[in-house]
């Protein structure tokens, strides 16, 4: 059974109130991680599709493209080994960001507290999120799910010892939901249409 399979059907499942009615500075519910990221990723509006093989997230990112009509927008990259692992897919590539309305990219971690996405400049380099395009296509797995933003720091400094990259930012709000659309800390900040493509590999 793949790490989200309780979410889908089949297992015990945590009420959805008793996480979704607790103030954003409450405790975190003792929940998996798994499941407390998802919560509350959707919550902040992003689109979540798991995957158990590439297989199925090739066939996801044809239907995104599919239900978007963008099978002839070039994605906008900065990440040549991401462009090669889809190399096969049917898509090009840009390496100018005002040429495309599509962000592809992979990311740092995906942190349950706040269902948030971490990236660095390894991903952005040097730009900022109101830089990007508006639509975002983030490609992860599931070994990079951390419990809180203090955990993928922690990674960070571990995983980049010798040269600590710059621009570590968190990608959180992603579209108004009835559940955001009055929370006070999203205002002013950079809203994205964001797609994740998330992969099993536990």
């Amino acid at each position: 059974m793949g790490l989200f399979d309780k979410l889908f059907g089949g297992g015990k499942k945590v009420p959805k109130e008793t996480v979704e009615t607790r103030g954003a500075h409450m405790p975190n519910l003792n929940i998996p991680v798994d499941e407390k990221f998802t919560i509350y990723f959707k919550k902040n509006g992003g689109k979540f599709l798991y995957c158990e093989s590439f297989s199925e997230v090739s066939e996801a990112l044809k239907n995104i493209l599919i239900e978007n009509q963008w099978e002839n927008h070039p994605f906008f990259s900065m990440n040549s080994r991401l462009e090669e692992k889809f190399s096969k897919e049917n898509i090009t590539f840009t390496n100018k960001a005002h040429k495309s309305e599509i962000f592809f990219t992979t990311c740092e971690h995906l942190v349950a507290q706040n269902g948030s996405i971490l990236v660095c400049s390894h991903q952005l380099k040097e730009k900022k999120l109101h830089e990007l395009p508006s639509n975002l296509i983030v490609f992860a797995t599931t070994s990079q799910l951390v419990d809180s933003i203090g955990e993928g720091l922690k990674t960070i400094k571990k995983k980049y010892k010798n040269q600590i990259p710059a621009n570590i930012t968190t990608i959180k709000h992603f579209q108004l939901t009835p559940e955001n659309k009055n929370d006070f800390l999203s205002y002013g900040s950079t809203s994205k249409n964001l797609y994740l493509l998330l992969m099993e590999d536990l």
